[in-house]
């Protein structure tokens, strides 16, 4: 099954879970009620499987960043950093957040649309948790969470959308407001308060106390379903209307990215997401559009420190040209090159 790859980048399911009788975040000030949770959960996923956990409290900041930087942690794990854990499977597709803004938060990051996939991911584990611990529920209200908008089934499904063509054809408020409808949001690609960068997006359930798993997923997808038929249809139209302008903001992309010698990190971004838009149109080849996506955050400041270290004395723009311009250079060709 084609899983929309043009347009959907990722799926994430994520489930907010809180241990009954403990105060909820940022209420738990307990040492004693705040190791129990830490220690059980290091030892039950120990046993799980092939999980790997860590301190927030025992990484430089630069690390913790880095984590943020690829979509692994939250800004609200690092705002507890004194009291939080990440446990990661091998291939880190699934993630368990400790103290973040509920008990525990477990989500599955899976390429393409697939989200009923990232939600049979997560089950076994949610189910080994809820058979080793008192988890939080109501009758009437569902699951128990810190935020009102998680409440019922304390799921989060959401997909990484790529809509050049939508964001040039000014759409994106129109499309915030027709989410809203049903009860989703739509907003830049890190979640709350942020922008969109390199034309990517994410959508993500809101609220729907009354609906299961299965129908939250549904809405979602029904939504991403809408988005892609518009994004293609106006992919070719803005090409035809626009062809000159294109074919220039794309290869003058492609011409610094193979060429830079400083490269901000906001540059960086739009200029990725004009090769990416270029590949789809058909100007330029990627040769791996999956590597290709993982510049968008390989260039950010906290993770480009860790894979290419450099001194107070070098600068990072140059860095980061150097580190792209080598990846894009390699990833990247003209039309059939080959």
């Amino acid at each position: 099954m084609d899983n929309f790859s043009s347009v959907a980048i990722s799926s994430r399911i994520r489930l907010a879970r809180n241990i009954s009788g403990i105060e909820f975040m940022p209420k738990l000030t307990s040492e004693d009620k705040i190791d129990y949770i830490s220690s059980s959960m290091q030892a039950l996923l120990s046993a799980s499987g092939d999980f790997t956990t860590q301190k927030l409290a025992d990484l430089p900041l630069s690390r913790c960043t880095s984590l943020l930087e690829r979509h692994i942690i939250s800004k609200a794990l690092i705002e507890n950093k004194d009291i939080s854990l990440v446990s990661t499977n091998e291939d880190e597709s699934i993630i368990v957040m400790i103290m973040e803004e509920d008990h525990l938060r477990l989500q599955s990051i899976l390429p393409g649309l697939n989200l009923f996939e990232a939600y049979n991911q997560l089950l076994p584990l949610d189910e080994k948790i809820s058979s080793s611990f008192v988890i939080a529920f109501d009758d009437e209200l569902g699951y128990l969470t810190s935020s009102p908008s998680n409440l019922g089934t304390g799921m989060r499904a959401s997909v990484m959308v790529f809509i050049p063509a939508l964001e040039k054809s000014g759409r994106i408020n129109q499309l915030i407001s027709e989410a809203r409808k049903f009860g989703l949001t739509f907003r830049g690609a890190y979640g709350e308060g942020s922008e969109s960068k390199g034309f990517i997006y994410q959508i993500s359930n809101q609220g729907l106390l009354s609906l299961s798993e299965e129908e939250i997923i549904d809405r979602v997808n029904d939504f991403f379903f809408s988005i892609y038929d518009e994004e293609m249809r106006l992919r070719a139209q803005i090409y035809e209307q626009n062809k000159d302008e294109l074919n220039d903001q794309i290869m003058r992309a492609y011409g610094i990215l193979t060429n830079a010698y400083l490269l901000e990190e906001d540059e960086m971004f739009s200029l990725l997401g004009m090769i990416r838009f270029g590949h789809e149109l058909g100007l330029l080849k990627i040769k791996d559009v999956d590597l290709f996506m993982k510049l968008f955050y390989h260039g950010g400041a906290a993770l480009l420190k860790e894979i290419r270290p450099f001194s107070q004395d070098e600068k990072e723009n140059r860095i980061r040209a150097e580190y792209i311009v080598k990846r894009v250079k390699n990833l990247v060709k003209i039309g059939g090159e080959k």
